[in-house]
Protein backbone atom coordinates (compact mmCIF):
# COMPACT_ATOMS: atom_id res chain seq x y z
CA UNK A 1 0.00 0.00 0.00
CA UNK A 2 1.04 3.39 -0.38
CA UNK A 3 0.99 5.98 1.97
CA UNK A 4 1.51 9.09 0.10
CA UNK A 5 3.69 10.85 -2.46
CA UNK A 6 7.34 10.33 -2.07
CA UNK A 7 8.97 12.61 -4.20
CA UNK A 8 8.96 14.07 -8.07
CA UNK A 9 11.93 13.93 -10.67
CA UNK A 10 12.22 16.28 -13.44
CA UNK A 11 15.32 15.75 -16.36
CA UNK A 12 16.28 18.68 -16.94
CA UNK A 13 19.01 19.64 -19.78
CA UNK A 14 20.17 22.82 -17.56
CA UNK A 15 20.39 22.22 -13.91
CA UNK A 16 20.76 25.98 -13.28
CA UNK A 17 18.01 27.32 -15.64
CA UNK A 18 15.81 25.10 -13.59
CA UNK A 19 16.86 26.07 -10.05
CA UNK A 20 15.59 29.68 -11.23
CA UNK A 21 12.10 27.99 -12.42
CA UNK A 22 12.27 26.50 -8.87
CA UNK A 23 13.20 28.96 -6.79
CA UNK A 24 11.41 31.91 -8.38
CA UNK A 25 8.07 30.58 -9.35
CA UNK A 26 7.97 27.72 -6.64
CA UNK A 27 9.42 29.87 -4.05
CA UNK A 28 11.32 26.54 -3.66
CA UNK A 29 13.99 25.90 -0.99
CA UNK A 30 17.09 24.10 -2.10
CA UNK A 31 18.42 21.69 0.25
CA UNK A 32 20.38 19.30 -1.35
CA UNK A 33 22.83 19.99 -4.55
CA UNK A 34 25.06 16.62 -5.71
CA UNK A 35 27.58 18.33 -7.64
CA UNK A 36 30.35 16.15 -8.28
CA UNK A 37 29.25 13.56 -6.23
CA UNK A 38 26.71 11.50 -7.99
CA UNK A 39 24.69 8.84 -5.95
CA UNK A 40 22.19 8.07 -8.80
CA UNK A 41 22.10 8.81 -12.39
CA UNK A 42 23.49 12.03 -13.08
CA UNK A 43 24.12 15.26 -11.42
CA UNK A 44 20.84 16.34 -9.23
CA UNK A 45 19.20 18.83 -7.04
CA UNK A 46 16.72 18.55 -4.24
CA UNK A 47 13.80 21.21 -3.17
CA UNK A 48 11.10 21.56 -1.06
CA UNK A 49 8.03 23.17 -2.37
CA UNK A 50 6.02 22.90 0.81
CA UNK A 51 6.17 19.93 2.13
CA UNK A 52 6.77 18.06 -1.13
CA UNK A 53 10.12 16.79 -2.36
CA UNK A 54 11.12 17.75 -5.65
CA UNK A 55 14.05 16.31 -7.51
CA UNK A 56 16.11 17.75 -10.68
CA UNK A 57 18.14 15.91 -12.35
CA UNK A 58 21.14 16.21 -15.48
CA UNK A 59 20.04 14.84 -18.63
CA UNK A 60 18.30 15.40 -22.07
CA UNK A 61 14.77 16.98 -22.33
CA UNK A 62 11.59 15.52 -23.24
CA UNK A 63 11.30 15.38 -27.38
CA UNK A 64 7.35 16.42 -26.84
CA UNK A 65 5.06 18.57 -25.24
CA UNK A 66 1.62 17.12 -23.93
CA UNK A 67 -1.02 17.88 -21.19
CA UNK A 68 0.48 15.66 -18.85
CA UNK A 69 1.67 17.65 -15.57
CA UNK A 70 1.91 18.49 -11.98
CA UNK A 71 0.49 21.08 -10.64
CA UNK A 72 0.98 22.75 -7.32
CA UNK A 73 -1.20 25.32 -4.92
CA UNK A 74 -0.91 28.98 -4.24
CA UNK A 75 -2.96 31.35 -2.40
CA UNK A 76 -5.38 33.13 -4.62
CA UNK A 77 -3.31 36.39 -3.10
CA UNK A 78 -0.04 35.30 -5.41
CA UNK A 79 -2.02 34.28 -8.56
CA UNK A 80 -0.38 37.71 -10.40
CA UNK A 81 2.84 38.00 -8.81
CA UNK A 82 3.78 34.21 -9.79
CA UNK A 83 2.50 35.30 -13.78
CA UNK A 84 4.77 37.72 -13.64
CA UNK A 85 7.54 35.68 -12.57
CA UNK A 86 6.44 33.16 -15.26
CA UNK A 87 6.78 36.12 -18.04
CA UNK A 88 9.76 37.80 -16.61
CA UNK A 89 11.81 34.10 -16.82
CA UNK A 90 10.47 34.00 -20.49
CA UNK A 91 8.61 30.88 -19.99
CA UNK A 92 5.65 30.17 -22.15
CA UNK A 93 2.37 30.46 -21.12
CA UNK A 94 -0.19 27.91 -22.25
CA UNK A 95 -4.04 29.23 -22.19
CA UNK A 96 -6.25 28.31 -19.48
CA UNK A 97 -8.52 25.04 -19.96
CA UNK A 98 -12.21 25.96 -19.39
CA UNK A 99 -13.68 26.51 -15.98
CA UNK A 100 -16.42 26.97 -14.08
CA UNK A 101 -16.92 29.06 -11.41
CA UNK A 102 -15.75 27.71 -8.05
CA UNK A 103 -13.02 25.62 -8.72
CA UNK A 104 -10.04 27.84 -9.07
CA UNK A 105 -8.20 29.56 -11.30
CA UNK A 106 -4.35 28.04 -12.89
CA UNK A 107 -1.59 29.09 -14.44
CA UNK A 108 -0.16 26.45 -16.97
CA UNK A 109 3.38 27.23 -18.73
CA UNK A 110 5.68 24.91 -19.96
CA UNK A 111 9.56 25.00 -18.81
CA UNK A 112 12.45 24.94 -20.96
CA UNK A 113 12.44 21.11 -21.23
CA UNK A 114 9.12 20.61 -22.60
CA UNK A 115 7.55 19.90 -19.18
CA UNK A 116 3.88 21.51 -18.32
CA UNK A 117 3.52 22.47 -14.82
CA UNK A 118 0.64 24.40 -13.52
CA UNK A 119 0.08 26.81 -10.57
CA UNK A 120 -3.49 26.10 -8.83
CA UNK A 121 -5.23 28.04 -6.61
CA UNK A 122 -8.03 25.54 -6.10
CA UNK A 123 -8.39 22.60 -3.66
CA UNK A 124 -9.56 19.34 -4.23
CA UNK A 125 -12.69 19.75 -1.89
CA UNK A 126 -13.83 23.02 -3.64
CA UNK A 127 -13.46 21.32 -6.88
CA UNK A 128 -15.87 18.39 -5.88
CA UNK A 129 -18.12 20.50 -3.96
CA UNK A 130 -19.00 22.29 -6.98
CA UNK A 131 -19.15 19.39 -9.41
CA UNK A 132 -21.31 18.14 -7.20
CA UNK A 133 -22.52 14.20 -5.62
CA UNK A 134 -19.77 12.10 -7.25
CA UNK A 135 -22.85 9.14 -7.49
CA UNK A 136 -24.99 10.87 -9.55
CA UNK A 137 -24.56 10.48 -13.21
CA UNK A 138 -23.50 13.72 -15.20
CA UNK A 139 -23.55 12.52 -18.71
CA UNK A 140 -27.54 12.24 -19.30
Amino acid sequence: MSTGLSHITFITADLDRMQQIMQQVFKAQLVYASGADQFSLSEERFYLIGDIWVATMQGDPLVARSYNHVAFQIAEEDFDDREACILALGLELRPPRPRVPGEGRSLYFYGPDNHLFELHTGTLEQRLARYGDPTKDHTS
